[in-house]
């Protein structure tokens, strides 16, 4: 297997190490993307998200044919709170309103479990955050050094807030960042002519990364395959 495959994207073409690149998925939880969860109970339209599952599995799957590693971000809060933050600042506020009290986001429940169709396979990195941001207060930076990954291949929701705050916070860190565009989904603006999820698009090919498809991304790794 040669030891860089070319990845078509936005606004150029992007050259990988397998072996220092990895996919992360970002939030495809249950509290987000299935019926019953905080999303859907608070009357957010989750069809998008439910949407994007089937390329993301696509995308994981080609990745770990590829040997690239995966990473999953779980949104999730200690039972206590301890880790919740205070009620009176905006981060507490938000979740309050969505019950994080009851319990919809209590570490290791059916709220944070990864959608059925995306089960992580055993062995693979999943990492807990509290806030939007998969690098705020958790250990993501650090595993990912330790592989020595350059290039971050992101997927997950929603597109305008945890994607792209992981997004600008690996940007800060000196990673590549492609995201895989049909791989995210965004229920804010989406009946609008320009969504939230199109404007977090424009940002990351202009500025923040590169943007491609899991259609192109698993052409690129399978390309060493074809050649043989």
């Amino acid at each position: 297997m040669p030891t860089t495959m070319e990845i078509r994207a936005v606004p150029t073409p992007v050259p990988i190490d397998p072996d220092r690149t990895a996919l992360v998925v970002v939030d495809m939880q249950n509290a987000f993307g299935s019926a019953g969860g905080m999303f859907d109970k608070a009357g957010i339209d989750i069809t998008g998200i439910q949407q994007a599952v089937a390329p993301t599995r696509t995308a994981v799957q080609a990745a770990r044919g590829a040997g690239i590693k995966v990473v999953w971000i779980k949104m999730g809060i200690q039972p206590d709170l301890s880790d919740f933050g205070a009620e009176d600042v905006p981060n507490g506020f938000l979740f309050l309103h969505l019950g994080v009290k009851e319990g919809v986001l209590a570490r290791d429940t059916w709220g944070t479990d990864i959608v059925d169709e995306l089960a992580p396979s055993e062995g693979e990195s999943v990492v807990y955050k509290t806030r939007f941001s998969a690098f705020y207060r958790t250990e993501l930076d650090e595993l990912l050094a330790s592989w020595g990954v350059k290039h971050l291949i992101i997927t997950g929701c929603t597109t305008s807030i945890c994607v792209e705050s992981t997004i600008r916070d690996a940007f800060y860190r000196d990673y590549h960042c492609i995201l895989l565009e049909d791989c995210a989904a965004e229920p804010m603006g989406r009946n609008l002519s320009r969504s939230n999820h199109d404007a977090t698009v424009l940002l990351v090919e202009r500025i923040f990364g590169s943007v491609s498809t899991s259609t192109n991304f698993v052409h690129a790794v399978d390309a060493p395959a074809r050649s043989r």
